[in-house]
């Protein structure tokens, strides 16, 4: 996809976010995947907060967005306290309806290329310990698992067991 772009969101953008993810809830319940996220789960107010300590970028084509990713500076619930080397994404996401296969991972790359310019030396995610293809996706995008973290507390739901990946992302700048 060569005219995908990337930018932060801001405030306008919370209702497409909050879209996108419940989209993205769905087509991976149509898939027999029951236990990652869940349509409504999320809204705005979520989106919001990460707007205030973290970032969340989108992708775009043509003016519509079809991706997007959060991005944290610290992540102590899953990874516990940390020395500031890490820049930690979650809801990786895309409009499977709109974009070719691999959009997820040139968001990925875009996600480590923000982290490496941020000065930090890991891009860090974690993933249901139980999902074995995303797991496999990761592993396969570079990130190697490193930990386990339990009971993972969820939004709206009851904690989780989690698989704690990293990759360095040195020359993901470059």
């Amino acid at each position: 996809m060569t005219d995908l772009r990337f930018r932060r969101a801001d405030a306008t953008d919370l209702s497409t976010v909050v879209r996108l993810r419940d989209d993205a809830a769905r087509w991976m319940l149509a898939r027999g995947v029951t236990g990652q996220w869940r349509p409504g789960e999320l809204g705005r107010d979520h989106f919001h907060r990460i707007l205030r300590s973290g970032e969340v970028w989108l992708a775009e084509v043509a003016d519509r967005v079809v991706g997007a990713w959060e991005l944290w500076w610290e992540d102590e619930d899953a990874w516990g306290p940390q020395p500031p080397t890490a820049g930690y994404v979650h809801r990786l996401m895309v409009d499977h309806g709109s974009v070719p296969p691999g959009t997820g991972r040139q968001l990925l790359r875009a996600a480590e290329r923000r982290v490496a310019e941020a000065g930090r030396e890991w891009v860090r995610l974690d993933c249901l310990a139980d999902n074995t293809r995303l797991n496999a996706y990761y592993r396969d995008a570079g990130y190697r698992a490193v930990g386990r973290k339990g009971g993972k507390p969820q939004p709206g739901g009851t904690p989780k067991s989690f698989t704690l990946l990293e990759k360095s992302v040195r020359d993901a700048a470059a």
